[in-house]
């Protein structure tokens, strides 16, 4: 081997070269900032086939820029959600804090799995969810978990916790023919689907409760399906409580499905499943905990400081749950992925523990600190609580009191317009959160009237048939009439929740994660509609 060019090829990717990474740090950072002034991408072209068929690595050793050369088209193609008329889903833009935590964590790139591969950012990890913790439920005693790759997999921690449960040993015996069942709500993420198919108790096996108009969880049919579980010996793993629904921003009672669950499993001398909360979108809203209501620090008008209040009845709900979800790259506008799952009490983790001798890999493993003893993953980045800390501490929790109140005010804000046109229907009226569900019809239409209708179950087949489409009709006629630099970019679901008599709901859909966005963009939403 030459060894001039191997020493060549050393000292250009593996020794420092300040000047040269700060120099393509900052032709990215300058497309970054000249995108954001630009307006709102739509999806762009893509070419699966082409990528496909022109698979390439280089076959010369080159330098950082070309590096840089090979990924900038697609960075370029690649929407940041700067534009604060980007209001399609629960995502916003990373807040600067979160950069400087997520650039420092890449630096050393540590994996979260054991102290001897991370050091010092293990204890970073911890520090971080201990502070999410007390957040959530308010000053607890011995909380502990770990970040993960998506809420998905924090949804998965929580749901296997109960597993283990009601069925001890079930990580080395699998379930052995019995007949279990998980619980949700019928407005909660599809990612219980995938828990429920992925642990091996089967998507058939995950029953949905039915919501209310509030998107909360019927806490009395939850109740008769216990009863009526328990009578025929069905074990119950888990209830998985949701905290922000993502498309409509429904809250389920946590107290009461506590109360419910404890209550039953005593009464036929059963373990209680696992509480878990989902709260990927709204764990934020826990940041309202302590604002001070009588002296109104930041002089919020009455009208949100009700929403606030409200927020904070939610929030104690938190308090009840054995685990939780949190999702910071959504209203704690961190990077992906910080996810995160975290127990009230550290002692539940034992029902996830493996010995040294079952993961000889990491035989220096200390079952008191080192996560690897009980996580699902073997490489965990340090990503998340980099981002975490960075975010909190940069922005203080003042900063994060204004950010929450702000998308409060701004969703409201719209719900109220909406509120004035008749032809259109708000359907997360009583939600408190940052997301906005509705209806348009076209002119002429009761959109309330066809709505109560709906609920009561008056309306035929036939007539239902006729009205759905035209919610879609109007919002693909909206986003051909749209002018990109004023009109915010919206969202559609299928179905934001609450299914009345069987019937999937479309809605359209405006998400305010965007600290940039105004109201002057709130109030062209309505005006755009009134235009249709």
């Amino acid at each position: 081997m030459d060894r001039q060019k191997y020493q060549e090829l050393v000292s250009t990717f593996f020794e420092w070269d300040p000047p040269a990474i700060s120099q393509i740090f900052s032709e990215l950072l300058s497309a970054v900032s000249a995108e954001s002034a630009s307006t709102p991408a739509s999806l762009m072209s893509q070419n699966y086939e082409t990528a496909r068929a022109n698979p390439e690595i280089h076959v010369l050793p080159g330098n950082l820029k070309d590096a840089r050369d090979a990924i900038f088209p697609y960075f370029w193609g690649t929407d940041s959600w700067n534009n604060p008329l980007h209001l399609e889903n629960v995502r916003g833009p990373a807040n600067h804090a979160s950069l400087i935590g997520v650039l420092a964590c890449l630096l050393k790139n540590p994996n979260l799995c054991t102290d001897r591969y991370s050091q010092r950012s293990n204890e970073l990890e911890v520090k971080a969810i201990t502070t999410l913790a007390n957040l959530i439920f308010y000053h607890t005693n011995d909380p502990w978990g770990v970040f993960t790759i998506g809420g998905t997999i924090s949804n998965l921690y929580g749901a296997k916790i109960g597993l283990e449960r009601v069925l001890p040993g079930a990580m080395r015996t699998g379930l052995l023919g019995q007949s279990i069942v998980g619980i949700c709500s019928q407005a909660s993420h599809y990612s219980n689907q995938t828990v429920a198919g992925w642990l091996g108790i089967g998507t058939s096996n995950l029953l949905e409760i039915p919501t209310d108009e509030d998107l909360a969880m019927r806490v009395d049919l939850l109740d008769a399906k216990l009863e009526e579980l328990y009578q025929a010996g069905t074990k119950v793993a888990y209830v998985c409580a949701t905290f922000g629904t993502t498309d409509g921003f429904g809250i389920d009672d946590i107290e009461a499905i506590r109360h419910i669950i404890d209550a039953k499993s005593k009464k036929y001398s059963v373990p209680a499943p696992q509480l878990h909360a989902d709260a990927a979108v709204g764990w934020a809203l826990s940041m309202l905990t302590d604002y001070d209501l009588s002296k109104n620090p930041l002089q919020m008008e009455e009208q949100l400081l009700e929403l606030v209040r409200r927020a904070q009845v939610k929030n104690k709900g938190l308090r009840f749950a054995d685990s939780v979800t949190i999702d910071f790259h959504k209203m704690g506008r961190g990077h992906y992925p910080s996810s995160a799952f975290i127990v009230n009490r550290r002692e539940d983790l034992k029902y996830l523990a493996r010995t040294v001798s079952d993961t000889p890999y990491f035989s220096d493993a200390d079952a008191s600190r080192d996560p690897a003893l009980f996580t699902l993953e073997c490489s965990r980045p340090g990503l998340g609580p980099y981002s975490v800390i960075a975010s909190l501490n940069g922005i203080g929790l003042t900063g994060w009191q204004m950010l929450l109140a702000r998308s409060l005010e701004l969703a409201q804000r719209l719900k109220d317009k909406l509120a004035t046109l008749e032809h259109c229907k708000v359907l997360n009226a009583g939600t408190c959160g940052a997301t906005v569900n509705w209806w348009v019809l076209p002119k002429g239409r009761n959109a309330e009237e066809i709505y109560q209708r709906l609920v009561r179950n008056e309306l035929t087949q036939e007539q239902w048939a006729r009205y759905r489409p035209e919610i879609r009709q109007l919002f693909d006629k909206r986003l051909k009439m749209m002018d990109p630099a004023i009109d915010a970019r919206l969202g559609f679901t299928t179905s934001y929740g609450f299914c009345p008599n069987g019937y999937d709901i479309p809605a359209w859909k405006a998400v305010f994660f965007n600290p940039k966005t105004t109201e002057a963009m709130v109030d062209r939403i309505a005006d755009s509609i009134a235009e249709l």
